[in-house]
């Protein structure tokens, strides 16, 4: 009977499917083996795609006549940095003992794609063999057992690996060709501008999109204009009013007016306070008074994006950062698989929900919340919610506790800590009921004008034990029980408050992050995320790693206090160069199409000729266009006029000469600046 052959992503994960399946002993260098067992692993990525001069030596230095470039076969050549331990896991895919293998990169995209290019580049008898794909959610010990006993071939993956393939495919095609062609026919003029001996522009299908966001808005801040306008405020009874136009006020229809509720001018608001202190007897009627309950249900579970955007509300940390801790909850398999798009459970782990509450018995801070729960049986109806939805899950649900392994909760750092107990609160809030508010709406009327109160009062918090009671305001805070429609109420005096209109605001990294799951808009309303998730830019395991290397190469910044973004210097000039060569690289929309095609080659609904065909055709188009541009002394004005805002030119010279230093070869090429 012939071996087993397990092989994971990382060594730490290979020790959790050793453990698992009884691989105690029998260690060699880079896998563990048994008499029927052999447990190896890979390190990240094993192979890449080589670059151009592997194709031809003289397309290694760059030149507008071999651009596009274009292969109609492509080559791949293993890392050098770690050929020992793919000859070794090649090897072991070889080995004629070896009848099974069973694929456990991670469950998602990228993990099928390291496995796909190590076999590629194995031995051809590798195809022969049964291959399984171990397809799992988490690390426990159940999970890794019911993975291997459910594995299905790896032949029903296919399409996932197509995507995968197309996706580094096109990364590399818009990488090298957009990289190399705007460099040479704009690095020059950026060079010269900024004093340096030349430029190396990297650009890319994702990362370029994402710095046209943040340059677009930084512009729109720029063009901004404070308009001022001035609110009148009552005191009726205790209570405080805004003053609005309605229909029968003196002010109806005025120009004077900001919006319905300000004037453009203070000595407007202050004529309308005069007017009502003139009136007599100084008081109001109260005209109506509606009292109403509303329902704020639980938030749905987190995927990626959110918990990055929370983390770095709460926590003020990157996406980045965000990530690998939830990478190393997930190692130490207590959370579930990190890089989701889902927010819900599926109807198969709905139904066991109650073993992962058990868990949570052990996790102090919470501990009475889940004993309450399991006691209650609040778990039971969970697969029948708006939690549970096995259509809207891919290739995995959302991020949850896994109850298992708590010692682990002890090792972690403060800040991944904070992280398991965001997942753990958000994890609990979806089993308590919705938190419940009155609102209520006072109109008073004095003459011809109209004041409104308005008051929201949490009446049965819900969730919110847990999820963290919100702040009330001074409104929610007033004694409204006294008042009845029909009551004359004293005016007890008016006053003008000042505001100002405001500028949009600079994205946060988090923000960032969730703009880029819903196509360049940053939608606040949960329903509304929902309905537009799936035409994202980039997908959960890239953006993180987008906005990083955006900030690496210069081209952006990022405030680590605040991840606030902006631009660096460089980066609108860079804005400037493909806005006036390949704008459409900077728009979401086509940005997402891209993202949203290579979902379909997942699910199988495009073909991989068919999309190939369109990407081709896409960069050959645009290769041209620019080719045939002579506009490269325009841009002197454009960065004149970007300029300004920065320092100095110099010293956004030198901050760009320090980023563009690192990876670049001497013949001014960059290896760095085309992987996209």
């Amino acid at each position: 009977m012939g071996k087993r052959l397990f092989i994971s992503e990382k060594p730490s994960v290979a020790q959790d499917f050793a453990r698992t399946l009884g691989v105690t002993g029998g260690r060699h260098d880079g896998y563990l083996e048994t008499e029927d067992t052999i447990v190896t692993w890979c390190v990240g990525h094993l192979v890449t795609m080589s670059y151009p001069e592997a194709y031809d030596p003289s397309l290694k230095k760059w030149r507008l006549e071999t651009i596009p470039f274009i292969p109609e076969t492509f080559r791949y050549e293993v890392i050098p940095d770690v050929k020992k331990q793919f000859a070794i896991v090649s090897g072991l895919l070889a080995r004629k003992d070896v009848e099974t293998i069973y694929v456990c990169t991670d469950s998602g995209r990228e993990g099928e794609y390291i496995y796909r290019l190590v076999e590629m580049m194995s031995d051809p008898c590798v195809k022969e063999k049964d291959r399984r794909r171990v397809w799992i959610d988490s690390f426990t010990d159940e999970e890794i057992k019911r993975g291997i006993r459910e594995a299905k071939p790896e032949s029903a993956y296919d399409h996932v690996s197509d995507a995968a393939y197309l996706r580094a495919k096109e990364d590399y095609l818009m990488g090298i060709n957009f990289s190399r062609l705007l460099t040479l026919k704009y690095g020059d003029s950026i060079a010269n501008y900024r004093g340096d001996k030349y430029t190396v522009l990297s650009c890319g299908r994702v990362m370029t999109c994402v710095l046209g966001m943040v340059v677009k808005r930084e512009r729109e801040i720029r063009s901004f204009v404070k308009q001022p306008f001035f609110r009148v405020l009552g005191n009726f009874g205790g209570v405080e009013a805004e003053w609005k136009v309605t229909k029968g006020s003196a002010y109806e229809g005025s120009p004077r007016l900001y919006k319905e509720n300000g004037f453009q001018e203070r000595m407007d608001a202050e004529a309308l306070i005069a007017s009502l202190k003139k009136m007599e007897p100084q008081e109001a009627v109260i005209t109506s008074i509606t009292r109403k309950t509303e329902k704020k249900n639980p938030p749905l579970l987190y995927n990626l994006a959110e918990l990055q955007n929370d983390c770095s509300r709460l926590f003020k940390i990157s996406p980045d950062q965000t990530l690998n801790i939830a990478q190393e909850l997930y190692e130490k398999k207590l959370t579930t698989y990190p890089r989701t798009d889902a927010r819900v459970l599926s109807s198969a782990v709905a139904k066991v929900i109650d073993t992962n509450l058990r868990g949570l018995t052990r996790y102090e801070p919470l501990a009475p919340y889940a004993r309450l729960l399991l006691d209650k049986k609040g778990y039971v109806g969970i697969g029948r919610s708006r939690y549970t939805n096995d259509k809207a899950i891919t290739d995995h649900y959302a991020i949850i506790p896994t109850g298992a392994n708590m010692g682990a909760v002890n090792s972690l750092s403060p800040l991944s800590r904070n992280v398991y107990d965001a997942i753990v609160r958000r994890f609990l809030s979806v089993f308590f009921p919705a938190a419940e508010y009155q609102r209520t709406a006072i109109t008073y009327q004095m003459g011809r004008e109209s004041f409104f109160a308005n008051q929201r009062r949490l009446m049965k918090p819900g969730y919110l034990r847990i999820a963290g009671m919100p702040k009330l305001s001074e409104a929610d805070q007033m004694d409204l029980t006294g008042q009845r429609k029909g009551d004359h109420v004293p005016a007890n005096g008016f006053a003008v408050k000042e505001g100002e209109t405001v500028p949009p605001k600079r994205y946060t990294s988090g923000s960032m992050i969730l703009a880029m799951e819903n196509a360049g808009q940053l939608i606040e309303d949960e329903s509304l995320r929902e309905q537009i998730k799936g035409s994202g830019i980039g997908t959960s395991a890239t953006r993180a790693d987008i906005l990083k290397k955006l900030v690496r190469i210069g081209y952006l910044n990022l405030n680590k206090k605040t991840q606030v973004i902006s631009p660096e210097f460089l980066g609108e000039m860079v804005y400037d160069v493909v806005d006036h060569s390949i704008k459409a690289l900077l728009d979401p929309r086509l940005t997402a199409s891209w993202e949203k095609g290579l979902t379909g080659v997942a699910g199988g609904s495009i073909s991989n000729e068919e999309y190939l065909e369109k990407l081709r055709g896409f960069i050959v188009r645009r290769c041209e266009a620019v080719k045939g541009t002579n506009n490269a002394w325009q841009m002197r004005a454009l960065y004149d006029a970007a300029a300004p805002y920065y320092k100095t030119k110099a010293s956004a010279a030198s901050r760009g000469k320090t980023s563009q230093g690192k990876g670049r070869k001497k013949n001014g090429t960059s290896r760095t600046s085309e992987n996209q």
